[in-house]
């Protein structure tokens, strides 16, 4: 009696379990994480539980978070097959992407491009889109001369826009980058900045070095920005400009005026691609003054030839919080 019991008792915890093997003792050590830390992060995000039993993993849990589970493992050792690292952002995108397709509607923009791994290559790093939107925004990016990334802060927009130019400028595709970005205070006077005019505009031109730093070594970028085969300048500087064979960024779009962005679109020359980011819940722009980039949406979403990416508080790739930070204001800016 007790014997049967007990028998009925493993069954039915094996029908509630997902046994994994993996070959490779090295690879699974580093799959695992310095103590475990890796299995606990996916243990935490899918509410699972994950035991390591020689070579082998025991996922258990519910049935679709154990299977979910199961595949980020295995994309994960198939990754380290490969020659690669495992780090905390592998991990979260490929949580990401699990999550998304299974809850995606079968039409829509995160339809479109699945199945293949989507890859950055630059200088410094591999860059991999986390979400099926980053995803389907790098195919626009490769494929699209004319370009739009919408969405809130935090979600890659300008960084994979840029990690795009540079693949496109070392293997030369474009002789140029220029990146841009409107002037604009964010919300409080700063005043008389001293120096001359690199010294006045580099401080709104920051985030863009930030950027082209994460994908350049230093001293490379230094002395293309001197050959000015990359150009980092304010949106005023744009005007009477043909911008040709080259990868153009408008970040902070949102904080250009009609007319300033009707300037910077009609700059596109032969050979180039233009990208323009924003998010419309940060307008800097004095009351009173509407956004370039609403108008441009309005005026040129029917265009076939121009793409439009749109993101949520879902695509948000920074610390955690940012995004429930995003959906709170949301929610407050809904009517009641």
């Amino acid at each position: 009696m007790a014997i049967s019991a007990l028998n009925d008792a493993q069954d039915q915890s094996a029908a509630h379990e997902v046994l994994l093997e993996f070959p490779d003792n090295r690879l699974l050590i580093d799959l695992c994480g310095e103590y475990d830390r890796n299995l606990a992060d996916i243990e935490q995000k899918l509410g699972v539980q994950i035991v390591r039993r020689g070579n082998q993993l025991s996922v258990m849990g519910e049935e679709s978070a154990r299977g979910q589970a199961a595949g980020v493992l295995t994309a994960l050792y198939d990754r380290l097959e490969t020659g690669r690292s495992v780090e905390s952002g592998d991990i979260d995108r490929e949580l990401r992407m699990g999550q998304e397709t299974a809850d995606a509607e079968p039409d829509g923009q995160l339809q479109m491009f699945r199945g293949g791994r989507v890859e950055i290559k630059t200088r410094k790093k591999l860059v991999e889109p986390r979400t099926e939107a980053q995803k389907a925004y790098v195919h626009s990016l490769f494929e699209s001369e004319l370009a739009f990334g919408i969405g809130p802060a935090g979600t890659g927009k300008t960084y994979l826009a840029v990690a795009v130019g540079v693949s496109m400028f070392i293997t030369g595709h474009v002789d140029r980058i220029i990146l841009s970005r409107p002037a604009v205070e964010a919300g409080e006077k700063l005043g008389y900045l001293p120096g001359d005019m690199k010294d006045k505009v580099d401080p709104y031109m920051q985030p863009l070095y930030d950027a082209l730093n994460d994908f350049l070594p230093e001293k490379q970028a230094a002395k293309l920005i001197e050959e000015k085969r990359i150009e980092i300048a304010p949106l005023a500087f744009m005007r009477g400009r043909t911008l040709s064979n080259a990868f153009v960024v408008l970040d902070e779009a949102q904080n250009a005026t009609t007319m300033q962005m009707k300037m910077f679109l009609t700059r596109l020359g032969e050979g180039s691609r233009m990208v323009i980011t924003g998010d419309r819940s940060q307008v800097d722009l004095p009351r009173g003054v509407q956004s370039g980039l609403a108008d441009a949406e309005r005026l040129l979403n029917a265009i076939p030839k121009i793409s439009f990416n749109y993101f949520t508080a879902r695509d948000v790739v920074r610390h955690p919080l940012v995004a429930a930070i995003i959906e709170a204001y949301d929610a407050d800016a809904k009517p009641a």
